[in-house]
């Protein structure tokens, strides 16, 4: 590992350490395999990931679904390349589809355990540190999920198991079943929060709270809106077909969120998304953003936002003007 600028942290109730910013790993990949046009190839990739380990941070979070395999394949690469296995937490996920047809999708028996050694391939490497299921699946009982999700890490394939993006009784009965069975359970929940999301704040995130499980934001900067003027955009924000349907209904609140976000930076003198994230990290259940980057400054921003406090005035000012939203990203 390089710098070693950052802190670590246990995730959720666990003794596993994982430095306090994710590096969401979405936008690496080949852009034209899934959905995702404006994702970066390997070439222009690689030296974000390795700026990410100098950085300080272990900890990468990957989809098999990211642009169809390709992002577990990069990702897989540059950490074989740059760092040790035993020094970094690789993160991914199971549930999209990834074929056609039957079975190539979801949470049954059979399509877990054939997406593990998928995933275990395109990476290149024996296990999976955090094996997470993507969404829920409505036609697979949970039962069904859990044990075979169990059973990888039984085999030794994944060393934990995590959730991501339902809701709350659902999350609460997959550990029940966990429980009652002596299976493996959750031990974080990978999330949608940020300055124009804060729903999770009803249910999910007490709950995790209570449980003791990690909260590993997605989308901390709202797919960017929260980095730049409202009425900017970006090669991403024109293209990210799911993006623009998320914050499409709240647009007056929203707008004067990211208002009063921009009169904080100006006057603490720092970066939007130092602001955005310093805000998100100001919940003390949430373990560890997943962020993203694209460009250099991303990367700084998001270290910088570590030591950036915001006062109970900035925080009053920033989450006054938020609406109820609809639930978004399930």
């Amino acid at each position: 590992m390089g710098g070693m600028t950052l802190n670590y942290t246990r995730l959720g109730g666990t003794g596993l350490e994982v430095s306090k910013l994710c590096l969401g790993c979405m936008s690496y990949g080949v852009s034209d395999r899934g959905t995702h046009s404006w994702t970066l190839d390997e070439e222009t990739s690689r030296p974000f990931i390795r700026k990410a380990l100098e950085l300080g941070i272990n900890f990468f979070d990957t989809a098999n679904v990211y642009s169809d395999g390709t992002s577990e394949e990069i990702v897989g690469r540059a950490l074989k390349d740059f760092a040790l296995r035993e020094d970094v937490v690789i993160a991914t996920k199971v549930h999209g589809r990834m074929r056609p047809g039957p079975n190539g999708a979801g949470l049954s028996r059979k399509s877990i355990l054939a997406e593990v050694d998928n995933s275990l391939r395109r990476l290149g490497t024996d296990y999976i540190d955090l094996y997470q299921i993507h969404r829920w699946d409505n036609h697979t009982p949970i039962e069904e999920t859990m044990e075979a999700l169990h059973d990888i890490v039984k085999a030794g394939k994944a060393r934990y198991i995590g959730a991501s993006s339902m809701f709350a009784w659902q999350f609460l009965k997959a550990q029940h079943t966990a429980e009652i069975h002596g299976w493996t359970k959750f031990i974080s929940m990978q999330n949608h929060l940020n300055l124009l999301y804060r729903e999770e704040e009803r249910e999910m995130l007490p709950l995790c709270d209570d449980l003791g499980v990690g909260v590993l934001p997605w989308s901390p900067l709202a797919r960017g809106r929260l980095t730049r003027d409202w009425d900017e955009t970006s090669a991403r924000s024109e293209n990210d077909v799911f993006g623009q349907t998320l914050y499409a209904s709240t647009i007056d609140a929203d707008r004067q969120i990211v208002e009063q976000l921009g009169k904080i930076a100006a006057e603490r003198e720092v970066e939007k998304a130092q602001v955005a994230l310093a805000w998100v990290l100001s919940k003390s259940v949430v373990t560890s953003p997943i962020i993203g980057a694209t460009k250099p400054h991303h990367l700084d921003d998001a270290i910088a936002a570590l030591t950036l406090t915001l006062t109970p005035e900035e925080l009053t000012s920033l989450e006054g003007p938020y609406v109820p939203h609809p639930v978004l990203g399930f």
